[in-house]
């Protein structure tokens, strides 16, 4: 028995009716599961859960499992416990992390769906179908995709691209509320996974390519009631907001699309900001804050305590999103509580996460756009790589950056972080163009091309955070989207666009084990649990997102990628 809840503003007596057909499909499934409550308890010490509870599994973003079973030695005899396949007319990217709670499993696809199943038998328990109208896809710049679930309570919670926050029965998936945060079509969307705080679900939009004015929204998990809401670019009058001409600011981009990090012991809350709009710096002169930044946050209010701008007046499209990662290093004898963060301007940072001050900037990929930094951690750019209305330049990395979205991973027993590296170059033109609601707001054209003396467009390398250094590397002919999993049995898990999931040895990068050929390739990021004493590894593959839209030659290069998606579970010697 299949079914759709409906999609009213809130539990409405169709909607409920509905749900309790889902429930009547779950009781048969697993009747003697009752749903564990994630409390903010759980989620701060997240690290010693045997499940992966949160987007990066832990507050800290290191997307590190302390599980072991599965390792070095063993790793050759995994074998595939169960998979899925989702419908057939869903072609676009599969990017969710794979949320596990107990022996519930839960993952998003395209267009905002959501699915509850054994994580164990792969029993669907229950589905959620939004059944979005056209114009929730009309602003969403690179895919109509979706990066997973928060838990928080009995809850599960999705941002949609139509502007709404859902929050659904984590057992039965009835709808619990909806909560529309702007109307869709306009240039907002969201596809990032939530973030569940103490008392706070957290929110970042998109629509930097359409100059919609970027957020960052905390709502109650009980009722969708926002808490605060913090605009990532001020206003006129406000702090930063000179940094902008006058009447810019309402549609300066700078979107907070992908899910920050948390500092349980200082009580901060870490989000990245991406591009300004126009792409075209020249139109508007200054350091446009707080674009390309991290901001550092009082998670109770929404107070700005730090910021520190990746690349100033950006005209490349470097947003700086990427996963804040919170590690201890050792850098030139002295001890730090950092940030690091491979940013898609090419460099990789460690930053004092107490104080928003640079330890270290150094380049990962080729970097002709940033060239380097101040010790006061001002970006060193160049300023003939600026396009005017008329010209053409040529830089590094491109638009796309050096790193994308896909998840980094950090080990922090060997201080590794595994990172998802791109390498491609970029030809900018200038272009002048006008604001207007709803439509693409670039005043640039692009064209992507090969990173001279690559090996590939992806790379798989590991840095050493204490200093900065790479320690090795697998290339691949075709970009690597895949983020990255790391657990204390010595591997690191990732998965690739040739349609493979692999597992590396952290210490070496040597391949140990790769999948049998899966049904498309990699963009996302797998999870390792645990149920009942055995160690699992869950990916969805399903190719999409921003490659086959915007990749030029690496498009190309990947057009024989079968398409649809997929989610494969994995073990060694399942028992069930």
């Amino acid at each position: 028995m299949k079914a759709r809840l409906a999609s009213a503003k809130r539990p409405t007596a169709l909607a409920m009716s509905v749900a309790a057909a889902v429930s009547v499909v779950f009781a048969s499934a697993a009747a003697a599961d009752v749903y564990p409550a994630v409390t903010y308890e759980r989620l701060t010490a997240a690290q010693s859960d045997p499940g992966w509870l949160t987007y990066y599994r832990t507050y800290n973003g290191q997307a590190h499992s302390p599980l072991k079973q599965i390792d070095a030695a063993n790793v050759k005899d995994l074998k595939q416990v169960w998979s899925y396949k989702f419908p057939a007319d869903l072609q676009q990217g599969f990017e969710a992390t794979p949320i596990i709670n107990g022996r519930f499993l839960f993952v998003t696809t395209p267009k905002d769906n959501v699915y509850a199943f054994d994580a164990v038998t792969g029993k669907q328990l229950w589905k959620f179908e939004p059944k979005l109208g056209a114009e929730s896809f009309k602003t969403a710049c690179c895919d109509v995709i979706n990066r997973g679930v928060a838990l928080y309570g009995k809850n599960v919670y999705v941002a949609m691209l139509s502007g709404d926050v859902v929050a659904l029965d984590a057992q039965t998936g009835t709808l619990v509320w909806r909560k529309q945060m702007f109307e869709p079509g306009l240039g907002y969307a969201f596809s990032l996974a939530p973030l569940a705080l103490d008392g706070a679900l957290v929110v970042g939009s998109a629509g930097g390519e359409y100059g919609a004015r970027g957020f960052i929204a905390a709502l109650n998990p009980d009722n969708g009631n926002v808490l605060w809401k913090r605009f990532t670019v001020p206003a006129a009058g406000e702090k930063g907001g000179d940094t902008w001409p006058n009447g810019m600011q309402d549609h300066g981009g700078a979107p907070a699309w992908l899910t920050g990090t948390y500092d349980a012991a200082s009580k901060t809350l870490y989000w990245g900001v991406g591009n300004p709009g126009p792409w075209l710096a020249d139109l508007r002169p200054g350091d446009n804050l707080y674009s390309d930044s991290l901001l550092a946050l009082d998670p109770k209010t929404g107070d700005l305590k730090w910021h520190y701008q990746y690349t100033k007046h950006d005209t490349w499209d470097y947003d700086g999103v990427n996963t804040p990662v919170l590690a201890t290093i050792k850098y030139e004898n002295k001890d730090y509580d950092a940030i690091i963060h491979a940013d898609r301007n090419g460099f990789f940072h460690a930053i004092d996460r107490s104080t928003g001050k640079l330890i270290y900037a150094k380049p990962f990929v080729t970097a002709t756009s940033v060239t380097g930094y101040t010790p006061d951690g001002v970006p060193i750019q160049d300023a003939s790589k600026y396009p005017k209305a008329g010209t053409t330049i040529e830089t590094c990395p491109s638009f796309l950056g050096g790193k994308n979205w896909w998840s980094v991973s950090y080990d922090p027993d060997k201080h590794i972080a595994v990172v998802p590296a791109l390498h491609a170059c970029m030809s900018l033109s200038g272009k002048s163009v006008n604001y207007m609601e709803g439509l693409p707001y670039l005043g640039e054209g692009f064209e992507i091309k090969p990173e001279p003396g690559s090996k590939g467009y992806g790379e798989l390398q590991a840095i050493n955070v204490d200093t900065g250094k790479k320690i090795w590397s697998h290339w691949s002919k075709l970009p690597w989207n895949g983020g990255v999993a790391t657990t204390a049995g010595g591997l690191a898990f990732s998965g690739s666009l040739d349609g493979h999931l692999y597992a590396f040895d952290e210490a070496t990068g040597k391949v140990l084990w790769q999948s049998p050929k899966l049904a498309s390739g990699v963009v996302a990021q797998p999870s390792v649990f645990e149920v009942n004493g055995q160690e699992y590894v869950a990916i969805l593959a399903g190719y999409g997102g921003a490659n086959p839209i915007w990749g030029g030659p690496m498009a190309k290069a990947a057009e024989k990628v079968p398409r649809g998606g997929t989610l494969y579970v994995f073990a060694l010697n399942h028992h069930g």
